[in-house]
This record gives structure tokens, C-alpha cells and sequence, in this order.
């Protein structure tokens, strides 16, 4: 026998029944955005030398900022989407606040207050100085003048005494870069303790152990220059990102040994490598046109190939994982990168 039921209860089913229909059931939680691994930095993270750059930063329009699809912030697996804030060339105060562009893109952190508000970020990983008073790439080109030009002293005479002078500085700058990034990670509403904060420092691109005639292979440098750049320059900077890590409480990973082994010019072929020689880029032209020619259609030397940054992606992530505040990736024999405690072994004389 069926219960009987009141017209006032029978209307109110009614209602409910019709507006559940119209607008669904309630949300039993509040969906969640993406979790995130954003980078920052310059071209090491960007993804320069990985090839697949990303529409737009090819050089179209003066972009040159030339993010691949192989960088390894999307290579660590730390997260539902990686986002590349870096751009080939930056510097730190392109990575902090501030009015100015560079390759036709404003502050990098200014954006990661964008990116931090639709995702919920876990990671920001930071990579930068090489393009400050450290000027690695003036560096380099210094010592490709020197040995090309019998009259120009080394490399390692005319630069070296200047290195505890240009990586102090250099620190002074990064430590301003990695204020903003904490500054807009706190104006997107996380605390300083909600996310992890990774400091990078740069894999060697040269050894002195490079194959018989290197410079007809694409290495125009002494052996002697390249073994000062590879166990004291990039060692250098590294001791002083260290330092810009202690003092604003990120972790750090020293990447010089990233690479060791398979640096340019050091296996019979080049796809052997993970870092690039002299490299030539004819695309450059296509989507660059006249503003490729010079600088541009050289800007992949010496820089990690896709396979260096899939291992360095994949030992970052390890990094972040671990807990740990301060370790070292190195490539180990086996053709993958490892992780190891701090302090690294230094480079290997």
C-alpha cells in the first residue's frame, strides 16, 4: 500500500526535480586546476640546440627566444603540464620585474603571476646568468678568437683574473631574479613553502678531451682553454649560484658535470653528443629572413641537444622528488644522467 503524500510535499519534489533538471546536480568538490613545472631562465632552459622550437620563437617577428618542444622542463615528469617561460639569451633582469623586453617578450616573472593563477604550480625552476657579467658567449668567442689568432693571448690569461669579479656580480643579479620570482609566486597567493623553488647552474659544453683534429670538426679552441673553461669557469659560476641558493632559501642543482663525456667534439659522431659544435641553422633564415643572418643562424652552438635535455629533465625530477637542498647531476658512462649528493665530485683534471 503506497504512502500518501501531501500536495505541498508533492509540489516541492516537483520544483527540486525541475531544477535539477535545468541546471544538474550540485558539484560534490570544486574541480582542480593542472598541476605545473614552470621554467625560467635563458637559453640552457629554454631548450636552445633541442630543435622543435615552438611557433613564434623561431625568430618570427624577432622572436629568437627559441623554445623547443624537447626542453626538459618537459622532460621531469613533476606534473599534469610543464610550462617554458625561459628565452634564448636572457638575462636576470629579464627573468625579474621590470618595463623592458627581450626578443619582443616582457618579464618573465610577471608571466609566471599568470601561469601561477590558472595552474596550481608545484615547481619553478630557474636558470640564469650565463648572460650577465658571467658572459659565457663572449667567453667562448673570446677563446675562438684566440686560437684562431696566434697574436691574441688565451683565452684563460685575459679572462681568467676577471672571474671572482664577474661571477660576484653575476650573483647580485640572479639573487634579484630569484626575489621577483619568490614576489610573484607570493602575488599569485602561494607561500614561500608551497612550492619547490630549484636553482640550476650550466653543463660544460667543452673539454680538452675532444677527438684528434677538432677544430675541422667544429671546436675552433685550445685544449687548454677548453679544459680551463671546463674545470674552473662554469665550477666558478656554480660555487656562486650556490651561494644566490643559500641566501634566498631555494634549492640547488649544480649541472656542470651534466654533461661530461659527451661534451662537443668528444665522439665520433655528432648525434653522440649532447652538446652541439659550431652549428649552422638554415631554418633560421626561413622564418627569421635578413635578421638571422650573423649571430642568429649560429645561436644553437654549443648548447644541449634533445638528448642532453631528456637526461637532465629526467635527473631533475629525481632532484625535486628526493627532498634534497643541494645535489648534482652528473653523466655517468652508461649514457644517462645521475643524481648526486652535494658536493660534487669536481671536474676530473
Amino acid at each position: 500500500m503506497s504512502r500518501s503524500r501531501s500536495l505541498p510535499a508533492l509540489l516541492a519534489t516537483a520544483a527540486c526535480t525541475a531544477a535539477l533538471a535545468l541546471f544538474g546536480a550540485p558539484a560534490t568538490a570544486q574541480a582542480q586546476p593542472p598541476t605545473a613545472v614552470v621554467v625560467l631562465g635563458d637559453s640552457a632552459a629554454s631548450g636552445e640546440g633541442a630543435n622543435d622550437y615552438e611557433q613564434g620563437t623561431r625568430g618570427e617577428n624577432g622572436n629568437w627566444c627559441h623554445r623547443s618542444v624537447h626542453a626538459y622542463v618537459h622532460r621531469t615528469a613533476l606534473a599534469d603540464e610543464s610550462v617554458n617561460l625561459a628565452c634564448s639569451g636572457a638575462e636576470s633582469a629579464n627573468v625579474g620585474f621590470g618595463a623592458g623586453t627581450h626578443h619582443t617578450e616582457g618579464s618573465q616573472a610577471q608571466r609566471l603571476v599568470d601561469v601561477a593563477g590558472a595552474h596550481r604550480v608545484t615547481t619553478v625552476i630557474v636558470q640564469v646568468g650565463a648572460n650577465d657579467d658571467a658572459a659565457l658567449t663572449a667567453t667562448g668567442i673570446a677563446c675562438i678568437r684566440a686560437f684562431i689568432d696566434p697574436g691574441e693571448p688565451p683565452c684563460r690569461e685575459t679572462i681568467g683574473p676577471l672571474v671572482p669579479e664577474r661571477m660576484a656580480a653575476t650573483a647580485t643579479k640572479v639573487e634579484a631574479a630569484v626575489d621577483d620570482v619568490r614576489e610573484a609566486m607570493r602575488r599569485a597567493g602561494y607561500a614561500d613553502d608551497g612550492y619547490a623553488l630549484v636553482l640550476a647552474s650550466y653543463a660544460s659544453p667543452v673539454t680538452e678531451h675532444m677527438l684528434p683534429l677538432q677544430p675541422a670538426a667544429g671546436c675552433p679552441y685550445s685544449r687548454a682553454d677548453a679544459g680551463w673553461g671546463r674545470t674552473e669557469l662554469f665550477p666558478a659560476l656554480s660555487d656562486a649560484l650556490r651561494g644566490v641558493a643559500e641566501r634566498t632559501g631555494a634549492r640547488f642543482l649544480d649541472m656542470v658535470r651534466a654533461t661530461e663525456g659527451y661534451e662537443a667534439c668528444t665522439k665520433p659522431l655528432q648525434a653522440q653528443e649532447w652538446q652541439r659544435r659550431i652549428t649552422v641553422d638554415p631554418e633560421a633564415l626561413v622564418y627569421g629572413g635578413l635578421d638571422a643572418v650573423g649571430f642568429h643562424l649560429a645561436q644553437e652552438s654549443f648548447h644541449p641537444t634533445a638528448a642532453a635535455h631528456a637526461q637532465m629533465g629526467r635527473c631533475i625530477g629525481e632532484f625535486v622528488r628526493s627532498g634534497s637542498a643541494d645535489a648534482a647531476c652528473v653523466a655517468g658512462a652508461d649514457g644517462r644522467a645521475h643524481l648526486e649528493p652535494a658536493p660534487a665530485t669536481a671536474p676530473a683534471a
